[in-house]
């Protein structure tokens, strides 16, 4: 699995990126929105984005949008997680996550969340 990491947390994004990186799984990490649009355009093989909302630069939402927009990453499974409102962001974005959830979180969750959902996908 080819997985999007995008947070401004560095401890998420070592403590995320072990895991995945634990089970074999290719990572890349992204600091904000801006950057994680960057790699894209380079490379859409991703099986999964997970990022954060809040974020400097570009937060995750309109990260989403930009994702959305575009036809070679619109179909790219995208996970959000904030320590922000949740259902704020579910009602108020003009696009939604395939999943987003709440933090403080658990990272083998979410790493199950992840996992889970590119076999949805797949299968």
């Amino acid at each position: 699995m080819k997985v999007l990491l995008v947070d401004d947390d560095s401890v998420h994004l070592l403590i995320l990126q072990k895991i995945f990186e634990k089970s074999n799984h290719e990572v890349v990490v992204a600091r904000n929105g801006k950057e994680a649009l960057q790699y894209l355009e380079f490379d859409s093989s991703f099986h999964v984005i997970l990022t954060d909302i809040m974020m400097p630069v570009m937060d995750g939402v309109e990260f989403l949008e930009h994702l959305k927009e575009s036809p070679s990453t619109s179909s790219i499974p995208t996970i959000g997680f904030t320590a922000g409102d949740v259902e704020f962001f579910r009602s108020s974005a003009k696009v939604s996550f395939d999943s987003l959830v709440p933090k403080p979180l658990d990272f083998y969750d979410l790493y199950n969340l992840a996992h889970y959902t590119v076999q949805r996908q797949v299968g």
